[in-house]
């Protein structure tokens, strides 16, 4: 970057701007780095630049920037810890702090959800080092003290040493209140010299009080003694002091040597979060600019809209509109002093290079800046008393440079091109300056008072006039830069409004020449039709915007029209929805008492049953009895069966009407038989085996068992239901109806077919499930049972 170069930055005044963003930065780095940026000219270096700004805006709006605070230099510490060298408490408790730093801005970068941005490799690329940094913090609990917790050693010693100091101050604390050592002591209290717990003793009383002398007051009248009863426990406490500093010198190596061992990872986390600093600096000095990101081009176009110099306070600040480099590649400016030409000329050289540093600009939407190689501006009073040189010379020095540096991909500005000499020189000069750039291929802007350049622009392809609009009115300027038309003259308008008498104008009016009234005659009809274009551009604006905000309102108004009828039709729907919960609600109710009443009547049954049962048990055992006592009293034969007795026969046994089943058949030939619920044993020539022919005639006359109402709702209970193609409030009722016949029909397991679709009908359809409290569970269909197009329940 040439001297030049540098020097047209400090005229533009970007350094106060990058003082501006030093203030936004938190490290002492970072503040830095922020005032030595300097203008990029690469388009790619430019759009990464900005592409990071982006992002730190964007995260600073979701959740303000990350915390930068303990990010401070490190690398002439981890050298000196690499070379062997022992870091101190205050400097692990800054390495300490940059780990912390690293690990809160890897948990910033985790918790943002948002969109990919440029900043995600730097934060990526942190490593952190929780285990080194909970060790630091753990060992050293503020900027003088290592911690007990270090180590167990540690802790241990100072154990030692809080019971020595105890037992130094309870025997010095005996002798300060024994009313026998009043008169010897100076005062009651106790003291240390040299490390070394002590009393004040008068000095004309220090032989009735024996220890060891460590200090005299100024005035001789008061030694300092320490009594021969603490001399042992003050020994034993200075070793352990040397313990206790050893041991702390061990620690603080042993720290520095694991700091050693990942230096490379933490100067790295450290370069990292200086440059994010940087960067969240920008996006912070953006949003409090209120600044926007321009589009960046190549073709040297420049194209401001509604664009603030950073440095004028927004509030009061004009916005300018402001273009180069399109149809034209020159910009005369006039106007009068004070009118805010030189501000313009700033404004455009300091947005372009801000955008090149990566900045956002002040300006609106839609703005468009090129990325020049260099920048060159003459602007400002440059005479040196020094170097003897006028305000004129010194321009026209500063003009050779440009001219000497200027190529295609230079912008240039001069502020009054070719003043501070005779004006018809002047004005020769600055239009063969402006053509000699032009020839170079450089973009141009200048500011001048001369017509003559007013007529150059205006006769010349490629170069454009521009002018600072002046209210003749209240004699002030407006500070709008209006393109595309020359700056008229106003000083005899101004005089007139000052109170110049009419005959002195019109005298200075004839000593213009005629081609010079005729231009300021045209200058002041082309004002007058501007002024009334610009009225009826308002007009339209105004009427534009009438009807922009009438379609607005009549969007609301069809807007809330439709909300309405989405309303009324949403109160219809829950207003159904309720009838038939309440409906349901009912049914439940009914099914609830049903089923009450079903166990009720199954638990009286099952008593009824019990009883039967326990009456058909006395009866056989009766009946038994009595066979046994027939037996015993007829003593009838029994005739032989026709084939052993098996497992599975029936027989019948003597007295008894029912036939028993034979169970099992023991080893010694002893029968298990079982009747209804009674269990006995017989042996084979105690029973008589009924033959096959006769079991089957009592198979034939059996009674055939009857239908209950419990099997029959089974049977017409379906385990399957097919709604496809119903409407959901139709769907909920048939589902309901559905459940209850299960219930009923005691079925474990049921389907419903509710098909694919939207998934508006299976949604329903879940949401009944749930609520049904006779459901236990249910599921989606696996593939072969219809998958997501049926939903299988199981039944309590």
């Amino acid at each position: 970057m040439s001297e030049l170069f540098d020097k047209s930055i400090r005229t533009l005044e970007l350094p106060r701007v990058l003082q501006l963003l030093s203030e936004q930065a938190v490290s002492p780095e970072a503040k830095e780095l922020a005032l030595a940026v300097r203008p990029e000219t690469d388009y790619e270096d430019v759009l990464r630049l900005l592409d990071q700004t982006d992002g730190a805006r964007a995260m600073i709006v979701l959740r303000g920037a990350p915390g930068f605070s303990g990010v401070k230099p490190v690398k002439d510490l981890l050298d000196r810890a690499d070379r062997g060298g022992s870091l101190n408490i205050p400097e692990l408790i800054r390495i300490g702090d940059l780990l912390y730093a690293a690990r809160r801005a890897k948990e910033y970068f985790n918790a943002d959800a948002a969109e990919p941005t440029a900043l995600d490799q730097i934060f990526l690329s942190i490593h952190g080092n929780r285990f080194l940094e909970d060790k630091i913090r753990r060992c050293i609990s503020d900027e003088n003290t290592v911690a007990d917790a270090a180590s167990p050693e540690l802790a241990d010693i100072r154990r030692h040493m809080r019971a020595a100091l105890a037992k130094s101050r309870q025997i010095l604390q005996k002798i300060i209140s024994s009313p026998s050592y009043s008169k010897v002591l100076q005062d009651n209290i106790i003291t240390q010299r040299d490390g070394r717990f002590v009393v004040p003793v008068r000095a004309d009383q220090k032989g009735n009080l024996p220890g060891l002398i460590h200090d005299v007051s100024s005035t001789g009248a008061t030694v300092f003694v320490e009594p021969m009863g603490v001399v042992q426990a003050n020994n034993e406490y200075a070793e352990l002091q040397a313990k206790e500093q050893a041991e702390i010198d061990r620690i603080l190596a042993e720290l520095s040597a694991d700091a050693a061992a990942h230096r490379r990872d933490i100067q790295w986390d450290h370069d990292a979060l200086v440059q994010l600093d940087l960067i969240f600096a920008r996006g912070e000095l953006s949003y409090k600019m209120d600044a926007i990101r321009p589009q960046v081009r190549r073709d040297g176009l420049i194209r401001l809209r509604k664009a603030r110099h950073p440095l004028l306070d927004k509030k009061t600040a004009v916005p300018i509109d402001i273009e180069l480099g399109g149809a034209f590649d020159t910009l005369v400016i006039t106007g009068p002093n004070t009118g805010g030409k030189t501000v313009s000329l700033k404004t455009l050289g300091l947005l372009t290079l801000m955008t090149q540093c990566g900045l956002h600009i002040p300006a609106g939407d839609r703005s468009e800046v090129s990325v020049y190689e260099r920048v060159l501006a003459d602007i400002g009073d440059e005479q040196s008393i020094e170097q003897s040189l006028s305000t004129f010379s010194a321009h026209m020095k500063t003009i050779v440079e440009i001219l000497q540096e200027a190529d295609r991909d230079s912008l240039i500005l001069f502020d009054e091109l070719g003043a501070g000499t005779d004006p018809v020189e002047g004005a020769a000069l600055a239009i063969a300056i402006i053509q000699h750039v032009r020839a170079l291929g450089a973009r141009a802007a200048a500011t001048t008072h001369y017509a003559e350049l007013k007529t150059f622009a205006m006769t010349t392809p490629g170069v454009e006039n521009a002018s600072c609009e002046f209210n003749v009115e209240t004699l002030s300027p407006t500070y709008r830069l209006l393109i595309g038309i020359p700056g008229k003259s106003n000083a005899f308008a101004i005089s007139r409004r000052l109170g110049l008498p009419d005959e002195v104008i019109t005298n200075a009016q004839s000593q213009m020449s005629k081609d010079s009234v005729r231009f300021e005659d045209v200058l002041t009809q082309l004002e007058a039709k501007r002024q009334a274009l610009e009225k009826r551009e308002q007009e339209t604006d105004r009427l534009y915007r009438q009807r922009e905000e009438d379609a607005r309102k009549a969007r609301e108004f069809r807007e809330q029209m439709q909300r309405a009828k989405e309303n009324a039709r949403s109160r219809g729907e829950a207003e159904a929805k309720r009838i038939l919960r309440d409906a349901r609600s009912a049914s439940d109710a009914v099914f609830a008492e049903l089923e009450r009443m079903r166990k009720e009547q199954a638990k009286a049954d099952r008593a009824i049953n019990a009883n039967e049962a326990r009456a058909e048990l006395r009866r056989q055992l009766n009946e038994a009895e009595d066979a046994i006592d027939k037996r015993d009293a007829r003593s009838e034969p029994i005739p032989k069966p026709s084939r052993p007795i098996q497992k599975g026969d029936l027989v019948e046994i003597p007295g008894v009407s029912t036939p028993a089943e034979v169970v099992g058949v023991g080893s010694d030939g002893t029968l298990q038989l079982k009747a209804g619920i009674l269990k006995m044993k017989a042996k084979a020539d105690e029973v008589r085996l009924i033959e096959d022919d006769e079991r089957a005639a009592m198979k034939k006359k059996a009674p055939k068992p009857t239908r209950t109402a419990v099997t029959g709702l089974r049977t017409a209970a379906s385990r399957e239901l097919d709604i496809r193609g119903m409407e959901t409030l139709e769907a909920e009722s048939v589902v309901e109806t559905f459940l209850s016949t299960a219930v009923m029909g005691h079925l474990e397991t049921v389907t419903i077919i509710h098909g694919k679709g939207t998934g508006a009908l299976r949604n329903a359809v879940h949401d009944i499930l749930r609520r049904n409290k006779n459901v236990k569970s249910f599921r989606l269909g696996v593939y072969g049972e219809g998958e997501n197009g049926v939903t299988v329940v199981t039944m309590k």
